[in-house]
């Protein structure tokens, strides 16, 4: 006999939740059936066909009888347990033809109609003055080829001020809601939900924002600001961290003086809101990757060098962005200024030049 490796247990008092996170199931055990799973999990040959709890065991899937195939994963259990439970999410009827599915989607797209969305604003970040950004700049016909073959990671940042107008160009083409797109807007889409972006959305729920991290750009204060892509406008949150911007992204000083970075957030309530699955977890990353993608295409268009990271201090970050406790959460960090161009900061250069001498 064999304990299911696709489990995760879960302490709901008084008893437990047994969590098949592979088959998509879950059960709820008392104390007699939680002490016995115990038994047999620090000794599997104790079980007992003439055990009803055994045997109920068994038809559940938390036992089995064959050795089950675990392939090597490289990476902890928590991104084992994320990645293969979120695959093959059931459905109680897949589509067979494109009538059925359009009927299947629309039920679904009234059901979640019915229940009011979450709030756009956000209560904490409302109160400040509004600061209005120009009109954003218009970039060459010629800018989205060049950007594709010039855009690179760099490591190595001048600190030189950046232009009040090129980061309004940089944040509307990101993370603006495109006026441009009004008058081609779709009948069918539901109100609230028409605005869009230049990148890609799960739903159309443009479900990620922005938070400006403002060093040295012409015509701002230093500090954190939110980002209102219904005004193209922004507010400020807090001033700069009193360490050094290494500090707060997993001690790489090289960046220490980026004159402008972006975090970008992800309201997890509107997903929540139209997709009840935590598959739906995944698309706010893959929107994240598109904002990024977009913001760092659009700097290289400006002139501008680029850096991204997902390495940061959670906690210091959220706090920093008045996100405490909340459904929006920082998932990307990317940000652009003034560069030599060069891929290694100065420090790792001399380091290798030293290992290869």
């Amino acid at each position: 006999m064999y304990i299911n490796p696709y489990l995760f247990i879960l302490p709901r008092s008084p008893g437990q939740i047994v969590w098949n996170y592979k088959d998509h199931t879950q059960y709820e055990l008392d104390l007699n059936y939680a002490s016995r799973l115990t038994q047999l999990i620090n000794n599997p040959d104790l079980f007992d066909t003439h055990n009803i709890i055994d045997t109920q065991l068994l038809n559940t899937g938390i036992l089995t009888v064959s050795k089950p195939d675990n392939p090597h994963w490289g990476w902890d259990e928590l991104s084992k347990i994320y990645h293969i439970g979120t695959q093959n999410i059931p459905c109680e009827h897949t589509p067979q033809n494109i009538q059925e599915w359009s009927r299947q989607y629309l039920a679904h797209c009234n059901e979640v109609l019915a229940t009011p969305p979450p709030a756009k604003s956000r209560p904490q970040h409302e109160a400040a003055q509004r600061i209005a950004l120009p009109d954003p700049g218009e970039l060459s016909d010629d800018s989205l080829a060049n950007a594709l073959l010039q855009r690179k990671t760099c490591r190595s940042f001048t600190g030189a001020a950046m232009t009040l107008n090129n980061v309004s160009t940089l944040l509307y083409l990101t993370l603006g809601y495109l006026r441009e797109r009004d008058t081609v807007r779709d009948d069918s889409i539901a109100e609230g939900l028409g605005a869009r972006r230049s990148s890609p959305s799960g739903g159309g729920l443009n479900a990620c924002e922005g938070f400006l991290l403002v060093q040295n750009v012409d015509n701002v204060a230093p500090g954190i600001y939110a980002y209102h892509p219904d005004e193209h406008s922004i507010s400020r949150v807090n001033p700069l961290p009193s360490s050094a911007l290494g500090h707060l992204l997993g001690g790489q000083h090289f960046i220490n003086n980026l004159p402008l970075g972006l975090f970008i957030t992800a309201r997890f309530d509107r997903l929540w809101w139209k997709y009840g699955h935590s598959r739906a977890y995944r698309m706010a990353f893959v929107e994240a990757g598109h904002l990024s993608q977009t913001f760092q295409l659009v700097a290289t268009a400006l002139g501008l060098n680029t850096w991204l990271t997902g390495a940061f201090a959670d906690e210091q970050v959220e706090t920093h962005l008045e996100l405490g406790g909340s459904a929006e959460q920082p998932l990307f960090f990317v940000g652009c200024g003034e560069s030599d161009g060069q891929a290694m900061c100065q420090e790792l250069r001399e380091l290798l030049r030293e290992a290869q001498a």
